[in-house]
């Protein structure tokens, strides 16, 4: 079981109710952890339409979450 803090932003945080929130939680990947996220919180963005951080640095989806971390979602935006 891994501990870490999760950040929500635009339409993820409206879905999730919360900025950020703890979880512990097992995945072997961050694109696991977003998959058991989205089936929690019912989030309708593919990961493939997201970037994912951790601890401030863009990562990969295939990196494995660390304990301790702060993971961040972040969906396109778009401004003008």
């Amino acid at each position: 079981m891994t501990r870490l803090t999760v950040l929500y932003f635009a339409s993820l945080r409206d879905a999730a109710g919360t900025a950020q929130e703890t979880v512990d939680i097992v995945a072997a990947d961050l694109g696991t952890l977003y998959e058991a996220l989205r089936a929690r919180h019912g989030f309708t963005l593919s990961r493939e339409r997201l970037r994912v951080a951790v601890d401030g640095a863009f990562a990969r989806w295939e990196d494995a979450p660390r304990a301790g971390t702060e993971v961040a979602f972040i969906p396109p935006v778009s401004g003008g």
